[in-house]
């Protein structure tokens, strides 16, 4: 049974950073169903086209942000969705133009390395110094593919489930689209 919202479930507490093995034993101790594929390491978008195979769902882009006040961002998207960073501070409430930030910055917030960013490096984020957002087109997948903490696994969830992982580790994620605006029609 998932934590009442605004809560924090004692598990995702722990010590810092989980690893795949602990990050996939806890989405099944909580109940959260959850198939994971291994595969060679995968560390970019075209790596995972390439080399992943049949596995099912909306394969993510992930990408590790900072604003100039220094507050992180994770945002996911369909992996084929192009991203103007620009645009995306709006959305995500940034202030100051927003940036990549460092790999040191990702080890420490989310506790993985680069090429394995990921929705589910939530768990590694207990005192929620970052905000998560993740596009609508994702949630409307009918599975969503992350790897769990590293580039050599995929875990395939519904978003549904994804929602509830997160609402587990305390995080409730921005809703964002990336969808462009129609432009108006000239008349």
């Amino acid at each position: 049974m998932p934590a009442p919202a605004g809560t924090v479930h004692p598990d995702v507490t722990a010590k810092m950073p989980a690893t795949p093995e602990h990050l996939i034993a806890f989405l099944a101790e909580k109940g959260l169903d959850a198939t994971t594929h291994s595969h060679p390491p995968l560390r970019t978008v075209a790596e995972s086209r390439e080399l992943r195979g049949n596995i099912p769902g909306a394969h993510t882009k992930n990408l590790f942000l900072r604003d100039s006040k220094k507050n992180y961002f994770l945002v996911s998207i369909e992996e084929e969705t192009p991203v103007d960073l620009k645009g995306l501070r709006g959305r995500l409430g940034a202030r100051g133009n927003l940036s990549f930030a460092s790999a040191e910055a990702l080890y420490e917030k989310l506790g993985v390395l680069p090429g394995s960013v990921t929705l589910l490096a939530a768990i590694n984020d207990p005192g929620h110094e970052v905000t998560i957002a993740i596009d609508e087109a994702l949630l409307a997948a009918p599975l969503v593919a992350c790897h769990p903490l590293t580039n050599e696994m995929t875990t395939c969830l519904t978003p549904a489930t994804l929602l509830v992982f997160l609402e587990i580790t305390g995080h409730t994620p921005l809703r964002i689209s990336l969808v462009p605006e129609a432009a108006p029609a000239e008349g």
